[in-house]
């Protein structure tokens, strides 16, 4: 139903991801606050910047400055959102064998 969730005031700063939204026009959202009024969320610290939403896929940012971008939370700069195929595209489980390097 949804891609990122909370429920005790936490910090979510998405940046560079894919999010594609199911065929299911109520299931489309990819911020969920889970239990809490809007009220108390809209305070909530919940950022997204360069991330693709497909689909109709669509976050609800949130806190002081929601509109604006956030501070980098590291030193990593994320790629860029078009990259995702590209860079998982050979992703999966590991083909090992006992005594073999993988």
């Amino acid at each position: 139903m949804y891609a990122i969730g909370g429920s005790a005031n936490p910090t979510i700063n998405s940046q560079g991801n894919r999010y594609l939204a199911p065929a299911n026009a109520f299931a489309k959202e990819v911020t969920k606050r889970v239990d809490t009024e809007t009220g108390v969320w809209r305070h909530w610290n919940w950022r997204s910047e360069g991330d693709l939403l497909l689909n109709g896929a669509y976050f609800i940012p949130s806190g002081a400055g929601a509109a604006a971008s956030y501070a980098r939370a590291s030193s990593l700069g994320a790629k860029s959102s078009s990259m995702v195929g590209d860079i998982t595209s050979t992703a999966g489980a590991l083909v090992c064998r006992r005594g073999r390097r993988c």
